[in-house]
């Protein structure tokens, strides 16, 4: 199937200016873009006059089942949170809670512009089957927590994860390994993760620095810092690494990660509803670090809307050095799409709008008051703009969102099953 998209103003998110013009799309494929494509023998043409063409927003970091904890656990500290709220709700969770709350993360992420995002969750094939029939492209982590002997069981899963979802949904699913943090993995099980990381070329997704009291920790433990201590465990040598938050980062720490495949996911919004601190994007993305941007879970950030934590990264970055030159409007942007992508790995396929690279694109729609005029169209996307400014969503070159309205999920049915299932987990707690 052909899908033409005519005179958007598109931003492609390499190093060309943002110009009017049209995309085609052949299968899942961008077959070509051009200021005019004509007799392009189209199935179906959207044409979007008015609208900003630009590649789909990727969410570097996510746990998806949260959605069903928004709002529930807000104004406590980080371990409060964890310990009062988020552990006993989650514990509650059944398979078939963890397929909705996903499903509810999902119709948020498509309302608002996410086409790809990366999770680190349990019961993992609920949430990989929930991505098969929304649509979006995911990349897929069974979380590894190894605080007691539990007989191999969670990493027996996480490699069923990745022997049964790895390449699935046409291609949409890829997968990780993913011991938690430096904190709740003890060394010789960092070692074998590792270990098998780099044997089967199976990138990691961990959390690193999150927090002053994680960085007191490790250093009592074994007086280093978290990332100095993953570092001599060898983990940036070979391996393609995702490293969640970053936030307490010094130089010598910053220095460990240069050269590193991977690279890290900034949640700025997440970490200033928690207090955990302002992660040095700048100084990383100068030492040739890749950052992306993520919203972390929605039962911390509140929303998944992308355009805010797009929004919080550059105005954070401009804080916290005094001077308003830093993580300019583009930069962000870019931070957001093809930043994620090299993140996540998958920067040859999405990332951003060229020939021969998968469909994932959004259309947003200009034509509002907060939107106009358009004197700088990445200024104006990355500083004014919000999720509810996206008509569309494609990924892999089908529409999942046309004029705001879902096209492959019930939201009826997705809001009652949530409302029943919500209740239940945080009753009493």
């Amino acid at each position: 199937m052909k899908l033409l998209v005519k005179g958007a103003t598109i931003l492609t998110m390499r190093h060309d200016a943002p110009f009017t013009g049209d995309i085609l799309i052949d299968g899942s494929r961008i077959a070509d873009i051009q200021p005019a494509i004509r007799d392009a023998g189209a199935d179906e043409v959207i044409h979007a006059e008015g609208m900003a063409a630009m590649p789909g927003l990727i969410n570097a970091h996510q746990h998806t089942p949260m959605s069903l904890l928004r709002g529930f656990s807000d104004d406590l500290k980080l371990m409060d949170w964890l310990e009062k709220k988020m552990f006993p709700a989650e514990a509650r969770m059944t398979p078939e809670d963890i397929y909705w709350g996903a499903k509810l993360a999902m119709a948020e992420m498509i309302r608002s512009g996410t086409t790809a995002f990366a999770d680190m969750y349990i019961h993992m094939n609920e949430i990989a089957a929930a991505v098969e029939e929304t649509g979006m492209r995911a990349s897929l982590t069974r979380g590894l927590v190894f605080t007691e002997d539990d007989g191999g069981r969670r990493m027996a899963e996480a490699l069923d994860l990745i022997k049964r979802w790895s390449g699935k949904a046409e291609g949409r699913i890829t997968t990780m390994l993913g011991p938690h943090s430096p904190y709740t993995v003890p060394p010789e099980l960092w070692r074998e993760v590792i270990r098998l990381a780099e044997q089967e070329d199976i990138p990691i997704h961990t959390h690193l620095a999150e927090t002053v009291e994680e960085v007191a920790l490790i250093r009592e433990r074994y007086n280093q810092t978290p990332t100095e201590y993953l570092y001599h465990l060898g983990l940036f040598e070979k391996a393609h690494v995702l490293l969640a938050h970053s936030v307490h980062l010094n130089r010598r720490d910053i220095g460990y990660l240069r050269g590193m495949r991977g690279g890290a996911a900034h949640n700025p919004v997440s970490n200033l509803k928690l207090g955990c601190g302002i992660a040095p994007v700048s100084e990383m993305t100068e030492q040739g670090i890749a950052v992306g941007i993520g919203t972390d879970g929605a039962g911390s950030a509140a929303t998944l809307d992308m355009f805010e934590e797009i929004r919080a990264a550059a105005w954070l970055q401009k804080l916290d050095y005094g001077d308003p030159a830093k993580l300019p409007a583009m930069e962000a942007l870019r931070m957001a799409t093809a930043g994620s992508a090299s993140v996540l790995g998958i920067a040859d396929e999405v990332g951003t709008l060229e020939a021969g690279k998968k469909a994932d694109l959004i259309l947003i729609d200009l034509r509002k008051p907060h939107l106009q005029p358009v004197h700088n169209l990445p200024s104006l996307l990355a500083y004014c703009a919000v999720g509810a400014d996206v008509d569309t969503t494609i990924v892999n070159g089908r529409v999942l969102m046309r004029g705001r309205r879902l096209l492959t999920i019930d939201e009826d049915e997705l809001l009652a099953q949530v409302s029943k299932r919500a209740r239940r987990i945080v009753e009493g707690i």
